[in-house]
């Protein structure tokens, strides 16, 4: 949690429990941990509470006469869709707790609770509910600069929040910043967001693509160059440090630059002048440097075919873009975005993908990232001829990841644990118990990441498997 000041509360939480034992003795644990705290025995009280004065969190028991936990849950983010809310359940009453998870219930807990484990629950929601905020932030911020997507940026995986907030520090200052990370993953989108953000916002934004220039375009491009300078030149070029003056400068794949051309940028950062092709006056800019690439920099210095000294000059702050398969639940944020955006384009009216649809999005590794993604949902939508997407209407290259696909070494910790967790689920017919006793995790572990994953609630493959579920 963040510091807070000295007198005020941790957070105000709202528990909600038509057992006046169980709303005392929770009350005064989390009153003496620092925490505001307001009490309501049912529902109706509950809602009225909230609006008179809302919480941070809301703890609220399932099982309840009149009006149930879930349907609190409904109704609350009605008011309020941010506002985080804890269930708590029978043990061992796995289904209620994943129908509650369903329906949008940030965490939930079993009886009898343990009081550290049900901190460390508010202590996450708030958290997971500030970062979404500032997610938000920064994409409305972007729209009110320029009305432009965010591609790479939309999600809220831990690895996109903490590029926000990265992106939300570094952005006043004037430090060059390095943006690595696979192609397709939104380097260029981020950059971008980044300078719009800034005091630089209403100064250019200028992009050179380093890979696709000859070593001899490549600096004329950078510096321009004087008439006459070579075979070619028959006026006066002004580059793209000029260009941008005032504002900044992206170099994307920064990585292939050629090794008397690094010499030449290096200059640049250090004195903030360069000449132009074939001449000889020294000109002087105001840039800031943005550069990304999907090479390993370090790797390349080690090797010689990068300059250590430009690398540290171009690492101030450095960000990592994360690719597509490691960032569980963004999968289906992005197709939905891109879904709009193709409908609207197309003159279509396609609202959403079926159930085969999803689990085939969300089984593909995406080898291109976002990119990728853009390209299927823009096909997808051509050739759907409902108002859903379906299976049949993406490429057929997006296939679900082969059975034995998980490698080591080869793979990320995500990608092994998300492989053990789905395969033994499937092994065991979806009982997550045995599951959680095969794994030596808590059934709660494993109801965590199928949330994560997006598959409770919209991949009927697991889903219907899954214990607790009754099938009508």
């Amino acid at each position: 949690m963040s510091k807070r000041p000295e007198g005020q509360p941790r957070a105000r939480v709202l528990v909600v429990d038509d057992e006046p034992a169980a709303r005392t003795g929770l009350s005064k644990l989390l009153a003496h941990e620092g925490y505001a705290v307001d009490l309501a025995s049912n529902g109706a009280e509950a809602l009225q509470l909230a609006e008179q004065v809302p919480p941070d969190v809301v703890v609220t028991d399932l099982k309840m006469p009149t009006m149930t936990g879930i349907e609190l849950l409904k109704r609350l983010r009605v008011q309020d869709p941010k506002l985080p809310v804890i269930v708590v359940t029978a043990f061992g009453d796995v289904g209620s707790a994943v129908a509650a998870m369903r329906e949008g219930a940030e965490d939930y807990l079993t009886k009898p609770i343990n009081f550290d484990e049900l901190e460390l629950a508010i202590e996450r929601a708030i958290e997971r509910r500030d970062l979404r905020t500032e997610a938000e932030n920064l994409r409305r911020q972007m729209r009110d600069k320029d009305g432009s997507g965010l591609e790479g940026l939309i999600g809220t995986s831990p690895a996109m929040q903490k590029d926000y907030r990265t992106a939300l520090q570094v952005a006043a200052a004037r430090a060059t910043v390095l943006i690595t990370g696979e192609s397709g993953t939104g380097k260029g989108e981020l950059a971008r967001a980044i300078h719009h953000l800034g005091p630089r916002a209403t100064k250019p934004f200028v992009t050179l693509h380093c890979a696709s220039l000859p070593e001899s375009l490549l600096e004329s491009e950078l510096f321009g160059h004087e008439r006459g300078s070579f075979t070619g030149a028959e006026k006066r070029r002004i580059g793209r440090f000029e260009l941008s003056s005032g504002g900044t400068l992206f170099l994307d794949e920064v990585g292939e630059i050629p090794p008397q051309t690094q010499v030449k940028l290096l200059r640049v950062l250090q004195e903030r002048t360069f000449e132009r092709v074939g001449g000889s006056e020294a000109i002087r800019v105001d840039v800031r440097l943005m550069a990304a690439t999907n090479r390993d920099l370090g790797g390349e210095v080690q090797n010689g075919r990068f300059r250590e000294d430009l690398f540290y000059r171009l690492n101030v702050v450095h960000l990592d873009m994360p690719p597509l398969r490691v960032r569980d639940g963004d999968v289906l944020l992005l197709a939905t975005y891109f879904l709009r955006r193709f409908s609207a384009d197309n003159g279509k009216r396609v609202s959403g993908f079926d159930d085969r649809a999803r689990a085939k999005l969300l089984a593909h590794r995406w080898p291109g990232n976002v990119r990728e993604l853009e390209n299927a949902i823009e096909r997808a939508v051509v050739m759907s001829q409902g108002d859903v997407v379906t299976e049949d209407d993406l490429p057929v290259d997006i296939a679900p990841i082969a059975r034995g696909a998980v490698r080591v070494p080869g793979s990320t910790m995500a990608e092994i644990e998300r492989h053990a967790i789905l395969a033994t689920l499937e092994a065991v017919g979806g009982s997550t118990s045995r599951a959680a006793e095969m794994l030596g995790i808590s059934v709660r572990t494993i109801q965590y990441r199928l949330h994560d994953y997006g598959l409770v609630g919209g991949t009927p493959e697991l889903e219907h498997k899954v214990e607790g579920r009754r099938e009508p």
